[in-house]
């Protein structure tokens, strides 16, 4: 049987390390690059010194503080950040034309058939790993299999700086070993779950009939089945189709003010606008997102006949949307607008829309 040949490369604490290269004084210290600890901001990225107090991207800054008081907080540098992965992803296309980028600091790349002509996907890792280094002094590390789910489970598998290769013949033994937390698609709340019903390995996953996890998971139960037994057709996509466009902003308080919500909207509305123009695109389908001070979310959506992407149709919109949800009686944590059913769905990197706000 041929197998593909797939590497998954996923930078070493990208964010975190750009700033320690950039400013040597930053060498060996807690770095967290995110929204400022007295504000909602939250952690996007942190170094391995910030590591090891329990730190991670996506926690409160707030509690990344209370972790570690002595920690160096850095605003993001996006500019720096997206010019450092148009590096790296330089370095892959001189291997390949397959490479399907994740976001700014991970990517998969099919060298099944290549442009080095090397039939050994490990020596290439080895290799993009090294020029890595050399032009941008930053690690990756590598996961390399027959299929994009293993390839990408393996990368995280020998962090920071590793390279870690499952054959065809290791696959069932790698699995099985594995935490079912470590499965890529598996979340806090579904590995909760499997683990009440006795499921903490992949050796226990694959006991379970597709049936079986189809009636307790729903559709994605079909997908828990498929990857216990390695079982992943998905091709490496030279790109990815953007689908839509959108900003969204946590507030500093929450409020039931709308007079405020709706300044939040318009300066929103004008971010979607100037992204919008970039990719020389608009839409037809204007949302609205909002989550409460309790947390919940709720969207809100309107599909025209004509494509929008002047700040002021976007904000009419958005702000007639804003009306048919609770907010004014329900105090607001977050507000967001996106559009969609672009006009051109245009192959594109960058450039997926960072999900971090940095408030503060």
């Amino acid at each position: 049987m041929n197998y593909r040949k797939i590497i998954h490369v996923d930078m070493d604490a990208f964010y975190a390390s750009v700033e320690q290269r950039n400013n040597p004084q930053l060498h060996g210290k807690p770095v967290i690059v995110g929204g400022n600890p007295k504000s909602r901001g939250v952690v996007a990225s942190c170094s391995y010194e910030a590591r090891r107090y329990g730190i991670h991207s996506a926690m409160a800054s707030s509690t990344a503080y209370r972790l570690c008081p002595h920690a160096v907080f850095v605003n993001g540098n996006f500019d720096e950040y997206i010019k450092v992965s148009r590096q790296i992803r330089d370095i892959f296309y001189e291997y390949t034309d397959l490479v399907e980028p994740l976001s700014l600091d991970e990517a998969y790349l099919d060298v099944t058939e290549n442009k080095v002509t090397c039939a050994s996907a490990t020596m290439i890792a080895r290799e993009a790993k090294q020029r890595i280094f050399e032009r941008t002094r930053l690690t990756a590390s590598a996961g390399v299999s027959f299929n994009k789910f293993l390839a990408k489970v393996a990368s995280d598998f020998r962090k920071p700086n590793g390279i870690t290769v499952v054959t065809p013949e290791l696959a069932d033994r790698f699995i099985d070993g594995l935490a079912i937390g470590k499965f890529y698609g598996i979340g806090k709340v579904t590995e909760k779950r499997m683990q009440d019903l006795g499921i903490k390995t992949g050796a226990d996953l694959k006991k379970i009939s597709r049936e079986d996890l189809t009636r307790l998971f729903g559709k994605a139960g079909g997908y828990y089945y498929d990857i216990a037994h390695g079982l992943d057709d998905r091709p490496v996509e030279p790109y990815y189709l953007r689908k839509s466009i959108g900003k969204e902003t946590t507030l500093e308080h929450d409020t039931d003010d709308r007079t405020l919500m709706t300044a939040v909207l318009k300066s929103l509305s004008g971010k979607v606008s100037e992204s919008l123009d970039k990719h020389r695109t608009k839409g037809k389908t204007v949302t609205l997102k909002v989550k409460y001070a309790d947390f919940t979310s709720v969207t809100r959506s309107i599909t025209i006949s004509d494509s929008v992407s002047d700040p002021n149709s976007i904000l009419m919109h958005a702000e007639n949307l804003l009306g048919k949800t609770e907010a004014g009686i329900k105090k607001v944590r977050l507000l967001g607008i996106s559009v969609s059913n672009l006009d051109i769905e245009e192959p594109e990197f960058e450039e997926q829309q960072l999900v971090f706000s940095f408030i503060g």
